[in-house]
């Protein structure tokens, strides 16, 4: 069994995707880990991927050893995320689509992060 790298699910974060476009603002997780999210009541179709930064300067694409990391995603509905994958990410970007077609929303979206804290 893989131990779990959060000690406690316990802090949220809003981040915001504005009309027309497809990724959010940067959220800074202040040391904590991202581990899901909450999406609004409505969402123009479309899944999710994650830009990092650990400066919040400059961002990159969030990806496993072999892949862009993605989620399948829809209205109303929470979506867990491995948190391994977002360790070392300091500042999240919220992106509507893949790197390779992002998908603009039709109005602004708030989606809410749930962050853990890091079991050391």
């Amino acid at each position: 069994m893989t131990a779990n790298p959060v000690r406690r699910l316990c802090e949220t974060e809003t981040a915001t995707i504005a009309n027309g476009a497809s990724v959010s603002g940067a959220v800074n997780l202040a040391g904590r880990v991202f581990c899901g999210l909450y999406m609004p009541a409505a969402w123009t179709a479309a899944g999710l991927s994650f830009q990092g930064s650990y400066d919040g300067a400059t961002y990159y694409d969030v990806r496993t050893e072999t892949a862009e990391v993605t989620g399948a995603a829809a209205a109303s509905q929470y979506i867990g995320f491995d948190p391994t994958w977002f360790l070392g990410v300091n500042f999240l970007i919220v992106r509507s689509g893949t790197s390779g077609t992002p998908v603009n929303q039709g109005a602004e979206r708030a989606l809410i992060l749930m962050l853990g804290q890091p079991a050391l």
